[in-house]
């Protein structure tokens, strides 16, 4: 079916001018009528049913039903609430109060209480229901067929009927397609300023993202509007509620989940406490939360709002009154009674004093007329369709039809219409509001495939936003950077760049793995002071410093955690303790200067003199920084890790460069890249300690220290030369058994001969290997020069996959020469974007994000 073309506003009133009342579906077509009086009138003019009936501005009768219902009753707030809207809807539906009680389903004792307590309230219903037109009156109804059978109730046997609309149809203006909501509200904000905000009308679904947008951005702007937040959107309503809600949510409760609280408050609490229990965290910005939740138990609803008018120094006279409406302001503030409040407030609308003047917004579902020029429609998606009630007494093809027909109407309002939509959302795509397909003859999925404009994405300004002061600064160049931020940035620019701009919470594995490594480096520093005793008290310390991010059940679990991580910690450096004898000459850097010292080196009252533990350093040269946790010997750097292990083959594949792993982790060729040049032609090693990588082995006893070490090591030559050495051979010699044979056979010097002359593939893959030239040269050579007792074939296979492995679990000096190369390359990436030479990309040198290892995820945009 076409869209019929609504009658203009002006026509109609031409038509019904001479009536002495008319009667019409909606309070904004009654106003536009009445607007349009040139002559004098006596009485009512034009008026929906119930505003007639009423005598005076509708009130909200579902909520004033369930006030008188729970003052004159003991039923459940919900238990009102459901049976309250079922007796309203049939009652608009069938014509009277009784008619829901013939539906045995729905007659239940709470239904009957409530029509009970409602047959004796002076409701709109109720009026409606007794209500006659005067015969002596000319009567016109205006689109009756949009009447609820209630509503047509009251009119009389002779009147006049008047279609809302013409004999012609309507063509649809084009949709307006944007990429985001943000900027929909940008162009609506482009287009409205306070001149010419009493011609402007905004219809929108009012749950829906776009009203909490149009909102903000109005209020921001300072264009007056009205038609928008109501009583509960009150600032300091709503905090009151957070705040009740917050002191019965235990022990738990996290300083991000009561920072509109805290904002509302004006209290300071820095992010990083944001994971922090409240309760747990000593902190002058929580004290008076967490006095109010403890004192809350003694609290009556009219104390708790005393206590907050006092820490906010306000008053709250409307919130007062409607605690008092519902006979709670002497009641305890208990978690049922918590409960009841945000639910009453969240089902009924509180009426509020607006002024109405500014930007009308309308709400999708509410109004089929807006009496402004011009009307801007945001959003039109599947949310606009109405849930036809799903009951008995509704008859629901003539629901639909009478929702069809105020959609016809709503969105032809004004002399100029926009539609503003989004085609997609979160790469899925946006669905039209189900009306579209009844009125629209063609096939259509997405608004794209409809008469469309597509509009790309402008920035505007409108006059708002931060201040901004010109400088005369030359940008300052980064010149070292550390593995995490290396990882980060080759991963995705954009959120290297969010890192440096947007603090995070603490987190509980980052304050362990903080305490963790305080205590190995006491551990190297004082090996005599610490035994069973010490070991005691450092678990209780370790709880007692991560109490505010964990929870109390987890303390006994942490404790076990803690516990068996220390002993591994002691485990490991009486196995394999430091080489302090050459301390002072291989510790390049200095000891990292850090906020805060050694926490058990404090606590013991002991110094941290060892130049083995947490060395900085800053290479300018190579352009790296980073913290060694233990330089463990001459040419042995160890990290400690409370992470899961990975393996040697795994670690150098993260670190690669051409193209980078999609698990990009720099630290170990990054150390080694500064250690060798501390330490040059030196073979280096680095070993990863996870000390609680076989947590689950160390409560049944049953775990060795090889379990939990990771080492890489870096061959100070490159891999072509360190093929054909004497290392190299050695490692073929305690391969598998046709390798050892066929090498032992074939001797040290014709090996060192043969590979000398030969380059061994770039790829790793072990097909790839098996397929290439070298190994074919290789094989061929080697069984020209070994016995026909050993299998030369099968044994240079053998080789060739274990020299693989030794360049898959190892560093060279053409690896880290690379590297160094691709940090130089990084640098200057990062520093052209510092420059404000082009933005910092989404996209790294390997392509689109690992989004599982980006942490400002909700800043970055993936088509941006």
């Amino acid at each position: 079916m076409p869209i019929r073309r609504a009658r203009d506003i002006d026509d109609l009133y031409g038509e019904v001018a001479d009536y002495d009342l008319v009667l019409v579906p909606d309070a904004p077509l009654a106003s536009a009528l009445n607007r349009r009086i040139d002559r004098p009138h006596l009485g009512t003019f034009a008026i929906p049913p119930r505003r007639l009936a009423a005598g005076r501005r509708e009130a909200a009768e579902d909520r004033l039903s369930f006030l008188e219902v729970v003052d004159r009753t003991d039923l459940d707030w919900k238990q009102a609430a459901h049976a309250i809207g079922n007796v309203l809807q049939c009652w608009e539906y069938q014509g009277t109060i009784d008619a829901i009680l013939d539906y045995d389903r729905y007659a239940t004792m709470a239904t009957q209480r409530v029509v009970e307590v409602m047959r004796g309230m002076d409701t709109t219903s109720r009026r409606l229901t007794r209500y006659s037109v005067d015969d002596d009156l000319s009567v016109a109804a205006v689109g009756p067929e949009l009447f609820t059978p209630l509503e047509r109730s009251i009119l009389p046997e002779d009147y006049d009927t008047y279609d809302a609309f013409t004999g012609e149809t309507f063509e649809l203006p084009p949709f307006q397609v944007f990429d985001s909501a943000a900027d929909i509200v940008d162009t609506l904000l482009d287009a409205i300023d306070e001149g010419n905000a009493d011609d402007v009308a905004v219809v929108l679904d009012e749950a829906s993202q776009y009203s909490t947008l149009v909102e903000s951005a109005l209020e921001a702007a300072e264009v007056p509007f009205y038609g928008g937040p109501g009583f509960v959107d009150d600032p300091d309503h709503r905090t009151l509620v957070q705040l009740l809600r917050a002191a019965h949510a235990g022990s738990d409760i996290r300083v991000e989940d009561v920072r509109p609280v805290l904002e509302r408050l004006g209290d300071d609490v820095e992010v990083d406490h944001d994971r922090k229990r409240v309760h747990d965290l000593n902190h002058p910005g929580v004290e008076w939360i967490v006095d109010f939740c403890e004192s809350v138990g003694d609290y009556t609803f009219d104390d708790a709002l005393a206590e907050y008018e006092r820490r906010r120094d306000v008053r709250l006279d409307a919130f007062r009154e409607e605690l008092d409406r519902l006979n709670v302001l002497d009641d305890p503030v208990t978690e049922t009674g918590v409960d009841r409040l945000e639910f009453y407030l969240q089902t009924y609308e509180v009426p509020i004093d607006r002024e109405n003047e500014g930007v009308l917004l309308a709400d999708a579902k509410s109004a089929a007329y807006v009496d402004r020029p011009v009307v801007f429609y945001l959003g039109l998606d599947e949310d606009w369709t109405h849930s036809s009630p799903r009951r008995p007494w509704v008859d629901t093809d003539e629901e639909f039809e009478r929702n069809v027909g105020q959609f016809q109407l709503m969105i032809q309002n004004g002399v100029r219409q926009y539609y503003f939509v989004q085609d997609a959302i979160g790469g899925h795509p946006v669905t039209p509001c189900f009306y579209f397909d009844e009125l629209l003859d063609r096939s259509y999925e997405r608004f794209s495939d409809l008469d469309s404009v597509r509009h790309s994405r402008t920035f505007q300004n409108h006059g708002g936003g931060f201040d901004r002061e010109a400088t005369d600064v030359d940008p300052e160049s980064v010149k070292t950077i550390s593995q995490s931020s290396l990882s980060t940035h080759v991963n995705c620019p954009r959120d290297y760049f969010f890192d440096r701009l947007v603090d995070g919470p603490d987190r509980d594995y980052f304050s362990e793995g903080n305490l963790f490594h305080d205590f190995a480096e006491f551990y190297v520093n004082h090996p005599d002071a610490v035994d069973a005793d010490v070991i005691d008290e450092a678990v209780e310390i370790m709880v007692e410093e991560t109490a505010p991010l964990l929870r109390d059940v987890d303390h006994d679990l942490r404790r076990t955690r803690y516990r068996i991580g220390l002993e591994t910690i002691v485990a490991f450096f009486e196995a394999h303790p430091p080489d302090h004898d050459h301390g002072e000459d291989l510790a390049d850097g200095n000891r990292a200067e850090r906020d805060d010292e050694n926490y058990f080196a404090d606590h013991y009252e002991r110094p941290i003199e060892s130049p083995l533990t947490e060395r900085w350093f800053e290479n300018e040269d190579l352009g790296m920084k980073g913290l060694i946790d233990l330089v463990h010997g001459p040419d042995h750097l160890v990290d400690h890790k409370s992470g899961s292990k990975k393996r040697a083959t795994s670690v150098v594949k993260n670190a690669a460069t051409d193209p980078p792993s999609d698990r990009p982790n720099f630290q170990a060729p990054l150390y080694l890249s500064h250690y060798r040049s501390v330490r040059p032609d030196r073979r280096l090693r680095f070993t990863f300690f996870h000390f609680l990588e076989r947590l689950d082995d160390a409560v049944v006893g049953d775990v060795t220290l090889e379990d939990t070490q990771t080492s890489v090591e870096y061959h100070p030559v490159p891999f072509d030369e360190y093929v054909p050495s004497k290392d190299a051979y050695e490692v073929l010699l305690d391969g598998y058994s046709d390798c050892r044979a066929t090498f032992e056979d074939l001797g040290f010097e014709a090996y060192r001969r043969i590979t000398g002359r030969l380059s061994f593939p770039g790829t790793t893959e072990k097909e790839e290997l098996r397929a290439s030239e070298f190994a074919a040269e290789f094989t061929a050579a080697v069984d020209r020069e070994t016995s026909d007792s050993v299998d030369a074939e099968k044994g240079c296979d053998q080789a060739i996959r274990a020299l693989n492995g030794v360049r898959r679990r190892n560093f060279f000096a053409d690896d880290l020469d690379r590297f160094e190369g691709f940090v130089t390359e990084q640098l200057a990436d990062l520093n052209r974007c510092r420059a404000g030479e082009e933005r910092f990309p989404v996209e790294g040198p390997a392509g689109e994000p690992n989004y599982r290892y980006v942490d400002n995820r909700d800043l970055i945009l993936d088509d941006d």
